[in-house]
């Protein structure tokens, strides 16, 4: 399948709230990831978070809820970032949203204790250099002794119940159609998005990278994460079913040392 390198600049819009809703609008899964943050990090309340490629920032508005002081969203895509802004204002949270290249945020370095990368929100670059940038710039902006979490597609579970098709009712009048393919260590899915009322709404290719265990463990101590430490098998969603790259996952945990620059 062909693909542009820039998918990702233009595929999260109000579409992608109607063909992803069952993962990306469900509160209750939501809550069950920030449950497993809070047991994997232990953040404070106080502390500074970084919510990369964090869309609209479900996760960030929730860790808001809980009372969590310092937060900031930082995502590329205008839509979903001036919804997030909006949504922050009607729900009385302080949480900053910023547009900006998760590759070049534009931040000071040194600013946070924790950068989260949550809902498979890394690998989306099909150059390894690119993402491999993203780690070198998620190291940068971390404070001495902080630390980065990755919530990934667990590759066991892509490799075992890849499906090359699959289809399913957003709504009452939207079907989106994926076609995949598994090309070396990506998963290539053409979606089509058609309405039961006007036909087709939208058509595109997109990408996620998918890693080992061992491939990740790699790259996080080639950027300089120490104390790496790997969770399998997570899935946030009670029922079963084929949710694309958010049905299986693995979570990715790395520090920066507490001497680092």
């Amino acid at each position: 399948m062909d693909i542009s390198p820039h998918w990702w600049k233009t595929l999260f819009d109000e579409i992608y709230l109607v063909t992803d809703a069952r993962s990306v609008c469900d509160e209750e899964l939501t809550l069950r990831e920030i449950d497993l943050l809070e047991t994997c990090l232990k953040p404070g309340k106080k502390d500074r978070i970084l919510d990369l490629c964090g869309g609209e920032g479900r996760h960030s508005l929730e860790m808001a809820r809980r009372g969590y002081e310092r937060l900031v969203v930082l995502d590329y895509s205008g839509f979903l970032v001036g919804r997030g802004k909006a949504k922050a204002v009607g729900m009385g949270h302080k949480v900053h949203f910023m547009r900006s290249d998760a590759r070049q945020a534009g931040l000071k370095g040194g600013k946070f204790r924790y950068v989260i990368l949550m809902a498979n929100s890394f690998g989306y670059c099909l150059s390894d250099e690119e993402n491999v940038g993203m780690l070198h710039e998620t190291y940068r902006l971390l404070q001495a002794g902080g630390g980065i979490l990755l919530d990934l597609c667990d590759p066991d579970y892509a490799a075992k119940h890849f499906r090359p098709f699959s289809l399913h009712e957003a709504n009452e009048d939207v079907v989106v159609i994926r076609e995949r393919e598994l090309s070396r260590d990506k998963i290539i899915t053409r979606e089509s998005v058609r309405s039961k009322a006007r036909g087709l709404i939208r058509e595109g290719t997109y990408c996620e990278t998918i890693y080992t265990e061992d491939r990740i463990r790699k790259l996080l101590a080639r950027v300089g994460f120490e104390r790496v430490k790997i969770r399998r098998n997570f899935s946030s969603h009670k029922e079963a079913g084929d949710y694309g790259f958010m049905t299986d996952r693995m979570i990715a945990i790395g520090n920066k040392g507490k001497h680092a620059r």
